[in-house]
């Protein structure tokens, strides 16, 4: 489950990052409103995440994906031009985020 509330928070990172390039210096009150709402949700949810994930996995995670996120989606919305470049190394983001998923948690004895 707190891999589920990472995830979920790393796309709210999107939101909030896409929502900040909206808002225009917070001249927009819906896009502002937006970027708050889902700054702090996204903030929650990583704090509750790391709970359980170290928060070194957590946080390179939760940029990762959020990173990844934002950039798809202006690239879709043609904000950003697409490139077969950007393409690939957004992949490698999510390459290694899936990584970072499958090694096994250091246990203490």
């Amino acid at each position: 489950m707190p891999w589920i509330v990472l995830l979920v928070s790393a796309a709210l990172e999107a939101v909030w990052a896409t929502a900040l390039g909206r808002s225009d210096g917070f001249t927009h009150p819906t896009a502002t409103a937006v970027f708050i709402l889902a700054l702090a949700t996204s903030m929650v949810g990583l704090g509750v995440a790391v709970r359980t994930i170290p928060i070194g996995t957590g946080y390179a995670v939760w940029t990762g994906v959020g990173a990844a996120l934002t950039v798809a989606w202006a690239m879709t919305t043609g904000e950003e031009t697409f490139s077969p470049a950007k393409a690939l190394l957004i992949a490698g983001i999510v390459a290694a985020v899936v990584g970072l998923r499958l090694v096994p948690a250091d246990t203490e004895d």
